[in-house]
């Protein structure tokens, strides 16, 4: 028993020590690090290019629906030159958050590929199902897309207009969010959305 543990050592040690006749343990190592630091290059490339308006438009629905509604939006033209592509309000910052949501977003190919959500007409009749997902995304995470660029705390009561400044500080001590009343601002509001009561 106590040999047969000492042969298993020895055979590991062997192997780590001289893993093939031809190469040694810091050749291949070393190519292992080459070809891992080559795979991480790919893939950093290939997420960078996968948070680009354009890819988001090139397999969606998008183009026909959503995308047109944006670009007669603020968020694509406005008075001091700032452009929000699909990702700033649609995916999170941090990595693995990020991830997640590439994920779930996977969803949405998978209804374009499977004639779910294909055609205008039936992008319009899933609108309502998608925004309400969207709204408790975003509510779940506190807003934290649009918290990226908005913040209550650096709101301005004199650049703002004092009816929009007291409703957002009104909103920061009820601890709202902003998808709590911005809904519609980059795309058109669902048919069978009614807005809430004022309180």
């Amino acid at each position: 028993m106590q040999s047969d543990k000492a042969g298993l050592i020895k055979r590991c040690w062997q192997m780590l020590s001289r893993p093939s006749t031809r190469f040694s343990l810091l050749t291949i190592a070393g190519g292992g690090v080459i070809i891992g630091v080559m795979l991480l290059t790919v893939a950093m490339k290939a997420n960078e290019h996968s948070l680009t308006t354009e890819f988001c438009i090139s397999c969606h629905e998008m183009a026909d629906t959503s995308y047109k509604e944006y670009k007669e939006s603020v968020h694509y033209s406005n008075r001091s030159g700032v452009r929000v592509g699909c990702t700033d309000c649609h995916e999170p910052r941090e990595f693995g958050p990020m991830i997640v949501r590439k994920l779930q977003a996977s969803t949405e190919v998978w209804g374009s590929w499977t004639g779910v959500i294909n055609t205008p007409e039936k992008f319009e009749a899933r609108r309502m199902h998608m925004a309400e997902w969207e709204w408790a995304r975003q509510k779940a995470s506190g807003s934290q897309e649009c918290r990226n660029c908005h913040n209550f705390d650096a709101m301005s009561a004199e650049k703002q207009k004092q009816s929009n400044y007291k409703r957002h500080m009104k909103a920061k001590d009820a601890g709202k969010t902003c998808i709590d009343c911005h809904k519609g601002i980059a795309h058109k509001l669902p048919k069978e959305y009614e807005e809430p009561e004022n309180e």
